[in-house]
């Protein structure tokens, strides 16, 4: 579904646009086999619609924007066979497809001035560029202490503190991408949600919850000191549909095209629980966090995200955890 909305979106741009060189950008684009498979999708959807009102083929100008921490030299390698394919599904006659790599934050300026069409961000913006100041005392201790995210026993300056690092940040993106997309142009974002004002649920703020058992449970075994714990705090917001609305209406250089809500669906390997598959996304994100922050070695990550994944499953069996994703179509005014 979230797919389809995707190649509906850039459908409908290149329709209205037929621009002789499409502007693309991946914001949050990592370096896994995925990468350019969103790319190839784009092509084909272009493709079939230039096809069918009898419009030449444009050439393909994509940006892959991440961190500079992200490996995008595997993603570099695997452009020759990305390229092979694209020729031989056509009998040699490929669609003229240049792709660059653009390390930096998207919370702030990234591409020249108009030169996108087409903005893409898959389970990204969720990601704050910091975590809250506010989350921290005069001495630069955590006012949050023992939860890694907004919890029950939070005070509510935390919830605070938390959105207004999301409102600042999303305002700040919206505005540096409303400078770098053409008029017309669209943004498809994919991002992790909540539903309602409540910022405690079942849902991604529950996954959260059990981090901060799970690492309180290495306390209570003293391999790490309860400050550590104190002092972690996730750099991660789950917004609702009225704080997404709230900041495009505010900053002003878009139209909320379409906002769709799905349940994130469970995909578990053959035999392993759903707590285990949760645990090792988790555990792929959080790792070097994790380490970087406790000390490398210092904490028996093995332990710690098989306790993680008993407690989902756990949970799991007492009431259903409902993580909720966003996909908002956003449109340059």
């Amino acid at each position: 579904m979230v797919k389809h909305i995707t190649m509906e979106t850039i459908q409908e741009l290149y329709y209205e646009a037929t621009p002789k060189s499409l502007g693309i950008a991946d914001l949050g684009c990592s370096s896994g086999p995925n990468s350019l498979s969103l790319i190839k999708d784009i092509v084909e959807a272009v493709e079939g619609t230039s096809h069918k009102f009898f419009h030449p083929m444009p050439e393909f100008r994509v940006f892959l924007n991440d961190l500079p921490t992200n490996d995008f030299n595997s993603v570099f390698k695997s452009l020759p066979d990305f390229y092979r394919e694209l020729k031989k599904e056509r009998n040699e006659e490929g669609p003229a497809v240049f792709i660059a790599g653009y390390p930096g934050s998207f919370y702030g300026r990234l591409f020249p001035n108009n030169c996108l069409h087409f903005i893409y961000s898959s389970y990204s913006l969720h990601w704050l560029s910091k975590v809250p100041p506010a989350l921290y005392d005069k001495h630069g201790k955590s006012i949050n202490k023992g939860n890694v995210y907004i919890s029950e026993t939070s005070p509510p300056r935390v919830s605070q503190a938390y959105m207004s690092q999301f409102q600042e940040d999303f305002s700040f993106f919206l505005k540096s991408r409303s400078e770098e997309l053409v008029t017309g142009g669209r943004m498809v974002l994919i991002l992790l949600g909540r539903i309602g004002q409540d910022h405690v649920d079942r849902g991604n703020s529950f996954f959260w919850e059990i981090l901060s058992r799970s690492v309180a449970i290495s306390v209570s075994q003293g391999e790490i000191e309860q400050e550590k714990l104190d002092s972690y705090d996730v750099h991660f917001y789950a917004p609702s549909t009225n704080e997404i609305e709230d900041e495009v209406r505010r900053e002003g250089s878009f139209e909320l095209d379409r906002l769709e809500m799905f349940e994130i669906e469970r995909e578990v390997k053959g035999g392993e629980s759903y707590g285990t598959a949760v645990a090792m996304t988790v555990r792929a994100i959080q790792e070097s966090m994790l380490c970087n922050h406790f000390g490398d070695g210092i904490l028996d990550l093995d332990t710690l995200f098989n306790n993680y994944g008993k407690m989902v499953d756990e949970e799991m069996a007492k009431e259903e955890i409902k993580p909720i994703t966003f996909v908002v179509v956003l449109k340059k005014l």
